[in-house]
C-alpha cells in the first residue's frame, strides 16, 4: 500500500472518530435560541395530547384566548429519560386535565409554544413532587 493510501486512510479515520466525539455535542442544543427568557407568558389549559418520546416530550393544551377562541399551545419538556427521574411518566397527565403553566414563550412570531415550564393544577399544587423549578421573583 502506497504511503499516500495510508494518510489518505488515516486522516478518514481521524475525521469519523472525531465527527462521533462531535456529534453529541452539536445535537443537544440551549433553549435560548428558540425561546425567549425575557418573555414569560402564564396560561391555563386542558392537555389534549401527550407526547412522551425522545428527543424531548411534548404536552399540547387547549387554551382560551383573549378573544374567546381555543388556541393549541405545545409545551416542550424534557427528554423522557430526565423527566422520570423526577416523577413524570405517561400517566401524570390525563386528556381532559387542566394544568397551570409559565414558561419561557417561543421566539417563533405567531406561534404557541412554550418551555421551561412550572406546571401546577389550577389550585397551585404541583402535577408532581419532583422537578420544582425556581422561577424569577418567587414565582
Amino acid at each position: 500500500m502506497s504511503m499516500r493510501r495510508r494518510l489518505t486512510g488515516l486522516a478518514a479515520a481521524i475525521c469519523v472518530g472525531l465527527g462521533l466525539l462531535i456529534a453529541p455535542v452539536i445535537a443537544h442544543h440551549a433553549s435560548a435560541p428558540f425561546y425567549d427568557p425575557e418573555a414569560r407568558v402564564e396560561f391555563e389549559g386542558t392537555v389534549t395530547r401527550w407526547v412522551f418520546r425522545n428527543p424531548h416530550a411534548f404536552l399540547f393544551l387547549d387554551v382560551e384566548d383573549e378573544n374567546g377562541q381555543i388556541v393549541e399551545w405545545q409545551v416542550e419538556l424534557g427528554a423522557p429519560v430526565s423527566i422520570r427521574r423526577v416523577g413524570w411518566t405517561p400517566d401524570t397527565l390525563q386528556i381532559g386535565q387542566r394544568v397551570l403553566v409559565r414558561g419561557q414563550r417561543s421566539r417563533a412570531e405567531g406561534s404557541h409554544g412554550v418551555c421551561c415550564v412550572r406546571m401546577t393544577r389550577p389550585d397551585g399544587t404541583p402535577v408532581t413532587e419532583g422537578g420544582a423549578v425556581e422561577e424569577p421573583g418567587g414565582r
